[in-house]
């Protein structure tokens, strides 16, 4: 068989190829690698010296476009924050200690609470990310479906990410533009820190403000209370305010005195109307002369003052005891002047009388005048009662202030930013060079497998041996080259 250009289609040289040798009655004679299948070395070969030069051009264009297609692509910047916890900090004087048995489930609520609109809201809206077009692409819609678009977005390209030994936290923040990717890390990290600082200090400060206001209201009552107790004694004049017991045996012995003289000056009058019905009376005359009257006047005198210093001291008190020695002695003076010059029983009987009536009336007031200081005691007592126990309870709570107070003032952070994100100085995606390398292998491929896939799906032609041999069974007994001559006509 001759081989010469251009090659002949395998299609319209069958027939006479399939044909055979003249006289030949049999079918055409096979190759010895007429069973064998696929494509051989030589067909490969042979396509690819026919387009050799097709297939650089397309590996060079592919590679070309691949190269402005890469090199346009945006760069994009990575910027991480991290955050430690320090959960674990116990606080004996503010009563702080973490709850046994919540550490494992710590740090996965804050990642959730980190990537929640509770957080990113306020930081899409300090950032002012919806007037970014990396994040609103292009949205029309009414401001509440552009916050919730561009929170879902920033949700979407934030990665929060716990480190291996259990304490940090990777907050990471991709963007276009190496700045804004830090401005981003670095304000979800401050936002995140602000609400944690605000939950863990609040309710200690909210129960201090609680606490002081209570103290105030049990401070005003106790005051009150004091204010009523000495409004009670500047009206009443009771200096000391004692129990219902308190102040009653300098009263009790007062009116059993009081009693007692009563009962005396009844025995004398019994004795004297005794004596009166024995025979035995006195005149009217001893009453009227200027000692007996004398006499009479200055016990009544004493007795008065006697009544007004009972009202006030007790029985045992040095001007009571005088003055009782100075009555005794006037009663006695009396007695014996009475007895010197009185021969009247009718006289002393009148006397007797006068001074019954007396002690009965200086009783009733005495009585009466008890009651009332009675009554005053008991208002008195209920008044330092309220006073005392308005004064327990203010003590009490501004005894455990401190404590709150303490408490309160604490500044605790179970959080806190050891690094700050700094804007990356190279971009993280995409890799130009290894995508650029794959561009190749991929030029590369589809510049050889382009030919193969239109030889043998599209225009298929003979250009070698095996093509005889393999497509119709032909032996091929020589090979000749190309004749430059046919070459040229054709």
């Amino acid at each position: 068989m001759i081989n010469m250009k251009p090659a002949l289609p395998m299609q319209s040289s069958a027939e006479h190829l399939l044909a055979g040798p003249p006289g030949s009655t049999g079918a055409p004679l096979m190759a010895e690698d007429e069973s064998a299948g696929g494509i051989s070395i030589r067909q490969i070969t042979s396509i690819l010296r026919h387009y050799w030069v097709a297939s650089l051009l397309t590996f060079l264009g592919l590679v070309v476009l691949s190269f402005v297609a890469i090199k346009a692509l945006p760069k994009q910047y990575t910027a991480t924050a991290t955050l430690i916890f320090n959960y674990e900090n116990k606080d004996v004087l503010a009563n702080r200690e973490f709850p046994a048995g919540q550490a494992g489930t710590y740090i996965p609520t804050q990642i959730e609470l980190i990537l929640s609109r509770v957080v990113l809201n306020p930081v899409a809206q300090r950032l002012k990310l919806t007037t970014d077009p990396e994040f609103a692409r292009g949205f029309q819609g009414t401001p509440s479906a552009l916050n919730e678009l561009v929170t879902n977005n920033l949700h979407d390209q934030l990665s929060v990410l716990p480190g291996t030994g259990g304490q940090l936290l990777y907050i990471t923040a991709p963007s276009k533009d190496p700045v804004r990717a830090a401005e981003i890390a670095n304000a979800v990290a401050d936002e995140y820190l602000k609400q944690e600082r605000e939950r863990t200090n609040a309710p200690a400060a909210e129960r201090a403000e609680r606490y002081s206001k209570q103290l105030e209201e049990l401070r005003a009552k106790s005051m009150q209370a004091q204010d009523r107790v000495t409004e009670f004694r500047q009206r009443t004049g009771l200096t000391e305010i004692a129990g219902a017991d308190g102040g009653g045996d300098s009263e009790s012995a007062t009116m059993r005195d009081l009693q007692e003289k009563l009962q005396a000056a009844q025995n004398s009058r019994r004795e004297i109307e005794s004596k009166q019905i024995s025979g035995t009376a006195s005149t009217d005359a001893v009453l009227d002369t200027g000692s007996v009257a004398a006499l009479r006047a200055k016990l009544v005198t004493e007795e008065g003052k006697m009544a007004d210093l009972r009202a006030t001291l007790g029985p045992k008190h040095p001007q009571v005891i005088e003055l009782e020695s100075e009555m005794a002695a006037t009663r006695k003076a009396l007695a014996n002047e009475v007895q010197s010059l009185s021969t009247n029983g009718s006289l002393q009987l009148q006397r007797a009388r006068e001074l019954e009536a007396k002690y009965r009336i200086a009783l009733d007031l005495e009585r009466t005048r008890v009651l009332e200081r009675r009554g005053l005691q008991d208002q008195g007592t209920k008044l330092l009662l309220e006073l005392q126990s308005a004064q327990a309870n203010y003590r009490r709570a501004l005894d455990g202030y401190d404590q709150v107070m303490f408490a309160s003032a604490g500044n605790y952070a179970d959080v806190s930013l050891i690094s700050r994100a700094d804007p990356p100085p190279k971009p993280t995606k995409p890799n130009k060079a290894k995508l650029f390398l794959m561009a190749i292998a991929m030029s590369l491929g589809v510049g050889l497998a382009w030919p193969f896939a239109y030889e043998l799906f599209v225009n298929r032609r003979v250009r070698c041996r095996d093509d005889m041999e393999r497509g119709f069974g032909i032996p091929v007994i020589a090979e000749l080259g190309t004749v430059k001559a046919l070459q040229a006509a054709g």
